[in-house]
């Protein structure tokens, strides 16, 4: 007994008396031997899932990036075209699939907005993006991109023929043009849809000329009706096909696309756009951060990294649309090539959501029966 009461004594006499730099031996530990450093385990990423339309796209550098700033690990989770996607949103809200989701655009934010799955955030990168692009005051859905959907036209087409290619809506319906136009259906396409949205703000429901006369006119003038854009573009556009129609429903942004994937050199971009007051819509895409997301602090750090430069630079060749930031560079051949309407055709969400399904059923009876 005292032997070890002797031992404790030495021991803290020990202990005392070691200086600031000295390190008293562990347990084990052989004396003069310096014992081991405990490392500290890394904590392992926390996952983050992004909801999107089929169309998504953008580099795997610049998901990366985002992944090393916060310790994450991003899935993205297709979901089918905008409209099913945001379905499956609404029907899940009790369950929610995603932290985030990205692609409804303005032709389906009122329905967005009235199911309440997205929970408010105001991010201060909302300052570098254009007021009329905030299309929610309560900040539910932050503005990502933007693209118009616009007449295309096959320039040398038109100038083989001495044609001058069309101005402005109405001219589609001119005799000279008859045969020459291919639209897509409204009920199945994105485009084709902004297209019925367009006819309906330049001509309205009522007076002596609505957009279903106008409608009307197209059809007897021959107008090809197809069920997507991609059947439109790649099987009967002149410039894209051997098809036989120079005037397609596109984007503002298709020539400089053209261009990209081309590789050649243009002084000027082989297709056309009529950007004439109110001939193109306007069609906004919005992230929105899911109601019920157990990763609220890392889903507003990833809406952040939508709306700061890395992430924008990267739209263009990817998504083929406009940064919704201002202060983003656009690619050259974008700079060079792209026509952005000064005045495009808009109409306000909730009459989209509110009219919508009627407008359809009258584009069928007026263009399909």
């Amino acid at each position: 007994m005292k032997r070890s009461v002797l031992f404790i004594g030495l021991v803290l006499v020990l202990v005392g008396c070691a200086g600031p730099g000295t390190v008293a031996p562990t347990m084990g530990a052989t004396a003069g031997e310096t014992p081991a450093a405990v490392t500290p385990t890394p904590a392992p990423p926390r996952q983050l899932t992004v909801m999107t339309h089929d169309s998504f796209d953008i580099s795997e550098e610049t998901i990366a990036a985002f992944e090393a700033a916060y310790n994450a690990e991003v899935v993205i989770l297709k979901s089918g075209d905008a409209g099913l996607m945001l379905n499956q949103a609404i029907l899940s809200a009790d369950n929610p699939l995603a932290d985030v989701l990205y692609g409804v655009d303005n032709t389906l934010m009122s329905r967005a907005l009235e199911a309440d799955i997205f929970e408010p955030y105001h991010s201060l990168l909302l300052d570098a993006i254009p007021d009329d692009l905030e299309l929610d005051p309560r900040h539910r859905l932050l503005p990502v991109d933007y693209g118009d959907v616009c007449l295309n036209y096959d320039k040398a087409w038109f100038a083989g023929r001495n044609l001058q290619p069309p101005d402005d809506l109405l001219d589609l319906v001119e005799p000279a043009y008859r045969g020459l136009t291919v639209v897509e259906n409204p009920a199945s396409s994105s485009p084709g849809l902004a297209f019925m949205l367009a006819t309906i703000a330049a001509f309205g429901e009522e007076g002596d000329y609505t957009w279903l006369d106008y409608w009307q006119a197209l059809r007897e003038n021959d107008v090809l009706v197809t069920d997507g854009w991609e059947d439109a573009y790649w099987g009967h556009f002149t410039y894209a096909s051997d098809g036989d129609r120079p005037i397609v429903v596109s984007y503002a942004s298709s020539p400089p696309v053209e261009i990209y994937f081309s590789g050649e050199d243009f002084e000027e971009a082989p297709t056309g756009v009529v950007v004439s007051d109110g001939a193109c819509f306007r069609q906004v895409e919005f992230v929105g951060i899911l109601r019920g997301t157990p990763n609220r602090d890392l889903a507003e750090a990833w809406v952040d990294f939508m709306l700061d430069v890395t992430f924008q630079e990267d739209i263009p060749l990817h998504m083929f649309v406009f940064p919704a930031n201002e202060n983003a560079a656009l690619p050259d051949v974008f700079a060079r090539f792209a026509l952005i309407p000064a005045r495009p055709a808009s109409l306000e969400p909730a009459r989209i959501q509110a009219n919508l399904e009627r407008w359809i059923e009258q584009w069928r009876e007026a263009v399909l029966r």
